[in-house]
């Protein structure tokens, strides 16, 4: 398996995700209200998926530069989703604005980054046992 069809894979993944996020923050931001659960842990799953298969890109092939930047800025953005779903969501306590367009932000960079990266890879192959 080359480290371009793990990258591919998880832009693919991200890019779902995105979409789930640009919903859930155009909820927010029209209205007093939160999204519904589901969309936010489908949103964070596949977000999830695509940083596993990063991280494992990372720890055993490695990446390009850009991309373990971009992988740096996701986990930062992760850690982000998480105190929103677990300070807010949870909790049905109103999302703040701010966070939700900070979490956004960095996930969009590093998802260019990762993008970036892709676009630079070489056929790298993950070494087989």
């Amino acid at each position: 398996m080359t480290v371009q069809i793990i990258l591919w894979t998880s832009i693919v993944l991200f890019a779902l995700a995105a979409g789930g996020g640009l919903v859930m923050a155009g909820m927010r931001v029209s209205g007093d209200r939160n999204p519904p659960a589901w969309l936010a842990m489908l949103h964070g799953l596949l977000a999830a998926a695509g940083l596993t298969l990063l991280l494992f890109a990372a720890f055993t092939i490695g990446l390009p530069t850009y991309a373990t930047w971009g992988l740096v800025l996701l986990v930062i953005a992760a850690v982000g989703g998480l105190y929103l779903n677990l300070g807010y969501q949870e909790r049905r306590v109103l999302l703040p604005k701010t966070v939700v367009y900070v979490h956004a932000a960095i996930a969009v960079v590093g998802f260019l980054l990762v993008l970036a990266g892709a676009l630079a890879a070489n056929g790298t192959t993950v070494p087989t046992p």
